[in-house]
């Protein structure tokens, strides 16, 4: 780990030794001012030096100016340096995610993820800045300031800094606490976050069910793990802290009685007396800033392992063999095709389907019998075990083509649609980043949803606000079919894609997606059965297996699990065939 972290220093390495250098000059330009007084004291006052005294003040009121100086920089560029790895970091971060299977979003949640990539980072930028500074300033200050009373009186030297084993003791001690503690704090942070996009995501339906106070009190579960996490961690930090700084206090105690008492046997002098007592200070200054850096260390160390918990999972690749997949007729086959989740609960059993080049193909049945699993496991969301059966697109199981040429081939319409926050154009456009004006135009006439883009002020540049939030259900899916038909795929996946839409409006997405399916080769979800009587094949899954297949008029015909789902759905109809 210390190795990843080292490596976002790389790119930096000129700014960050110019940032050492500076921060190094500040540690010796700090040992000035007790060389400065023991030299006022022992020599220039009693000798009436009064040139030498002016002069030796000046210099070293230059010298505190040069050090304001080097502190603006190190400051200012030690930051800059933080934050441009901690960009960096956000950066792979955010690509790796983009990576990542879907299994891993079905178990990580959206706000603990952004946890990650925004405050734990921040903690990492903050540990990347101060870390190398306060380690190189308070390690010299320590080891000169050690060094420079050692010529001074090295017996009352080492009497101080006995209690210098004791206080490593106990920081180290405290310090495991201290950071299992604030690991605590990190995770229900997350929490909280998680709970926070939760509702919020879902405010409307907080709103319509008015359910607010529910939402307050599993917000109030997540906002009270974080108080007692805060709290055992705060505690820690304090134990940490008063611990240490009694330790230090005590520095103060041990110059006052033993240099006192040698002063008082004439074994130093009162310029020496008053030199340690500058020193020691010098001293302890630089140990309550190691001691705080623990604390920062803490978290910057919590931070980035969780970031290097997610960059370790494992991303979707490609086989070292894999080839591109060009030229697509659209030829689809299942061959005993068995996936499963979680081991031991199958959601298909060997599946066996095969669809011909421009052919559509409907899925029906029951809730759950694993008709979307299919749709899911054909452009490789989820991946097929090497035992699992195989799924082959114009007859090459895509096990051996490339994840991206088997998706670009593959257009999917479904009934939760998404859309960016963003414009009408840039949600079509994502279809085909590339594609011209009149193209982006053209995908959305066939998708019928121009006419409408045409009646508001700003066309296609209108904002649709979070996740379309400005626009109907119909208006939203009609966007969704625009960006299908400007990708223009070989393969088509419907996934109930009309089911929540009122008749008016399924009329016209009906049309658009009759439109869209033509020359395509098709694989529809539908529980609304009278949108796939025209299907050249029905397929009714259920249980993860094949129970049925056949034409409309071939399953009604054989009177089974098809004929008995369209006549509930139809009960009050004249058109059951």
């Amino acid at each position: 780990m210390l190795k990843r972290f080292l490596s976002y220093y790389k790119p930096h390495k000129k700014m960050l030794t110019l940032d050492m250098g500076a921060s190094l000059l500040i540690s010796v330009i700090g040992m000035v001012y007790p060389i400065v007084t023991n030299k006022m004291l022992n020599e220039y006052i009693p000798n009436k030096m009064y040139l030498t005294i002016v002069i030796s003040g000046s210099a070293v009121l230059f010298l505190y100016a040069l050090r304001m100086f080097l502190r603006y920089f190190v400051q200012y560029y030690g930051h800059i340096i933080g934050v441009k790895m901690q960009s960096q970091m956000r950066q792979d971060l955010f690509s790796h995610l983009q990576k990542l299977p879907f299994s891993f979003y079905d178990n990580n949640e959206t706000g603990k993820i952004m946890t990650r990539i925004t405050s734990d980072l921040f903690e990492v930028c903050e540990l990347a800045h101060h870390g190398p500074e306060n380690l190189l300033i308070s390690s010299v200050m320590i080891v000169l300031s050690f060094i420079y009373l050692v010529t001074i009186d090295p017996i009352l030297t080492l009497i101080i800094f006995t209690c210098v084993p004791i206080l490593i003791v106990v920081t180290f001690h405290l310090r495991r606490a201290m950071k299992q503690a604030f690991d605590e704090r990190r995770k229900s942070n997350a929490i909280i976050n998680a709970a926070v996009e939760s509702s919020i995501t879902g405010i409307r339906v907080t709103k319509a069910y008015t359910n607010a106070k529910s939402e307050v009190e599993k917000f109030k579960v997540g906002d009270d793990s974080f108080v007692n996490s805060s709290r055992k961690a705060y505690s820690a930090m304090a134990k940490f802290h008063s611990s240490t700084t009694f330790i230090t206090d005590v520095f103060n105690v041990f110059i006052l009685i033993a240099g006192g008492l040698f002063l008082y046997s004439g074994r130093i002098s009162f310029g020496d007396y008053s030199t340690f007592i500058v020193s020691v200070n010098l001293f302890i200054g630089p140990v309550n800033t190691l001691i705080g850096f623990m604390e920062q260390f803490q978290n910057g160390v919590s931070g980035f392992k969780r970031f290097v918990e997610i960059m370790e999972e494992e991303p979707e690749k490609d086989r070292e063999t894999a080839k591109e997949l060009k030229d697509v007729r659209g030829e689809i086959e299942f061959r005993d095709v068995t996936y499963s989740y979680e081991k031991g609960n199958e959601v298909l059993k060997n599946v066996n389907l095969k669809l011909p080049k421009g052919r559509k193909l409907a899925l029906v049945g029951p809730s759950g019998g694993g008709k979307t699993t299919l749709c899911h496991l054909l452009p490789n969301f989820y991946k097929l075990g090497d035992n699992n059966g195989s799924i082959l697109i114009d007859g090459t199981d895509i096990k051996d083509l490339t994840l991206d040429s088997v998706r670009k081939n593959i257009g999917i319409v479904q009934q939760d649609v998404f859309l960016f926050v963003g414009t009408i154009r840039d949600n079509i456009l994502y279809g085909r980043p590339d594609a011209s004006e009149e193209d982006m135009i053209e995908a959305a006439k066939r998708a019928n949803i121009h006419d409408f883009v045409m009646t508001l002020e700003k066309g296609y540049d209108t904002e649709i606000g979070e996740r379309g939030v400005k626009l109907s259900g119909g208006q939203k899916q009609r966007l969704s079919i625009a960006r299908v038909f400007l990708k223009d795929p070989a393969i088509l996946i419907l996934d109930e894609a009309t089911s929540a839409l009122d008749n008016t409006t399924e009329v016209l997405i009906q049309e658009a997606l009759d439109e869209l399916c033509a020359g395509r080769t098709t694989l529809v979800v539908a529980h609304r059965l009278s949108t796939i009587r025209n299907a050249d094949e029905i397929a009714v899954v259920i249980d993860g297996e094949i129970k049925e297949r056949g034409t409309h008029e071939e399953l009604i015909d054989l009177g089974g699990t098809y004929k008995s789902l369209y006549s509930l759905q139809f009960r009050d109809n004249d058109f059951i065939e």
